[in-house]
């Protein structure tokens, strides 16, 4: 366990090393699940799945972003409380309805540039329109955002797992490891082509929808048209 904060941590800062170094925690079957997991989230996160994504988001966004703001609008003494209310109530929030932490992801940073930008004497004046502008803009592209996050995710979960199942056969996986630029830029290529996949090839969920009701209209008429002809067949053959 301590191993595995000790290792959590290195994503807290700029540290590759200790970004490539989690999947030495997992077993070569772990590696396997985590390679599966990975595939799944590069061809078809963007959409229901991107909860999976949204819900570890809302947590970190809660982590990193929350106490600043506690302490900026005078609620300092409490900002411990509200950085871990906060981080529980939006990684809820990602599993039922992830727009909510995009909007969150996208407006604080917004509303932080905005708060800079008109100075300290009215930095909520500049917080409050950056925030609801750029979380606006967020939603506004949520499906390319989840698009893109899911691939990211699913492209080094794909990396590493792929690393912890080869590594007790494949000798080089040692080296690789060491050259966290060469996996990240690995991760990088899967993602790319993740996010290229669901973006631009598979259909959109409007797309999908319109599809499958124009599927079970097909299905119904075909039903209905079977349906007159053997009631026809029965006529003619009571006729003659």
């Amino acid at each position: 366990m301590e191993q595995l904060r000790s290792a959590l941590q290195s994503y807290q800062h700029l540290d590759p090393h200790g970004w490539v170094a989690v999947y030495r925690l997992l077993p070569a079957w772990g590696g396997l699940l985590a390679l599966v997991v990975g595939v799944v989230m590069l061809l078809f996160g963007g959409r229901r799945l991107f909860r999976l994504v949204a819900s570890p988001l809302g947590a970190f966004v809660g982590q990193v972003w929350v106490g600043p703001l506690a302490v900026r609008f005078g609620f300092g003494a409490q900002a411990g409380q509200i950085v871990l209310v906060s981080s529980i109530v939006l990684a809820g929030a990602g599993l039922i309805w992830p727009p909510v932490v995009v909007f969150v992801a996208f407006g604080v940073p917004a509303g932080l540039i905005g708060g800079q930008l008109v100075g300290q004497s009215d930095w909520i004046l500049g917080f409050g329109p950056g925030f609801f502008l750029g979380g606006a803009i967020g939603v506004a592209m949520n499906r390319l955002v989840g698009a893109v996050l899911s691939a990211v995710v699913g492209g080094w979960l794909a990396t590493l797992g792929m690393m912890a199942a080869l590594s007790p056969w494949v000798s080089a996986v040692g080296w690789l490891a060491g050259h966290p630029l060469t996996v990240l830029s690995v991760a990088a290529c899967f993602a790319l082509a993740g996010g290229v996949f669901q973006i631009f090839v598979r259909p959109s969920e409007e797309a999908a929808r319109a599809k499958k009701i124009e599927d079970a209209l097909a299905r119904r008429k075909a039903k209905e048209q079977k349906a007159l002809e053997e009631r026809w067949a029965k006529y003619n053959r009571s006729a003659d």
